[in-house]
């Protein structure tokens, strides 16, 4: 077997235990990055790191809006490997199902502090901790629920237009050193996702021009590619990442 290539970056990602978050770390772990995947559930982060390579990753365990949380993924990234060069905003949550008249506001609350906030904080303590000085890329995942009306999901649509407006405001403060761009994905085939197509997988495929939902590795490639420096002159962009779904949009 050939030895694995090692680029000598440092990716931290958010929501890393499964799904879009593990298909992610391990497309960095595959092209040659160290990684740091963060989530609640110690037991699944302790298992996406023993498929990932404890060589290769490590993980923190923690709440994404819990500020102390924050700051210790960030320092034990930097006293394991010294750098973080790269952060995946991915951690991500959506509660609540139904009209915005029947909203309650506290869920409303905690669903931008999980999706936004948190966001925001992780990005302030990689900018503090290494990027400010030695440059990097931060991608956020957002949602083509934030590039218009997504009934039923309001709230997480509402979280995720504003995930939209902090990667322009991140990439037009933190240029030229570091470059902020974002993801917007249709429904990815992931247990987060499944109550949106669960026993109707056929009918919400039918809107979808390329004949299927997402999976994971539909959406790590582009990160991939967006924290390469392939993606050097690319910034404040949120790439629509949906099977062509929103070419439907209003029919």
């Amino acid at each position: 077997m050939a030895e694995q290539r090692d680029t000598g970056e440092v990716a931290l990602v958010t929501g890393g235990s499964r799904g879009i978050g593990y298909g992610i770390a391990e497309a960095l772990v595959a092209r040659g990055d160290r990684v740091c995947v963060t989530g609640r559930n110690e037991d699944a982060l302790k298992e996406a790191v023993a498929r990932l390579g404890t060589d290769r990753a490590m993980y923190v365990a923690g709440k994404a809006h819990d500020e102390a949380h924050q700051a210790d993924a960030v320092e034990r990234v930097l006293e394991a490997y010294g750098r973080v060069d790269h952060l995946v905003n991915n951690a991500g949550t959506n509660p609540v199902f139904g009209p915005m008249a029947d909203l309650d506001l506290g869920v409303a609350r905690k669903v931008f502090e999980t999706n936004v906030v948190s966001a925001l904080g992780f990005a302030q303590r990689t900018w503090a901790g290494w990027q400010r000085d030695h440059g990097g890329s931060i991608v956020n995942i957002a949602s083509i629920a934030g590039l218009g009306a997504a009934p039923f999901v309001g709230a997480y649509g509402m979280s995720k237009a504003a995930m939209v407006n902090l990667t322009q405001q991140l990439a037009h403060e933190f240029a030229p050193v570091v470059r902020v761009n974002a993801l917007a994905p249709a429904v990815v085939k992931t247990k987060f996702a499944v109550a949106l197509y669960e026993g109707r997988e056929e009918e919400a495929v039918a809107r979808y021009p390329m004949g299927r939902l997402g999976v994971p590795e539909d959406i790590s490639g582009v990160v991939a590619f967006l924290t390469s420096r392939d993606a050097g002159w690319i910034t404040g962009q949120t790439m629509v990442v949906d099977g062509g779904l929103y070419l439907n949009a209003g029919v």
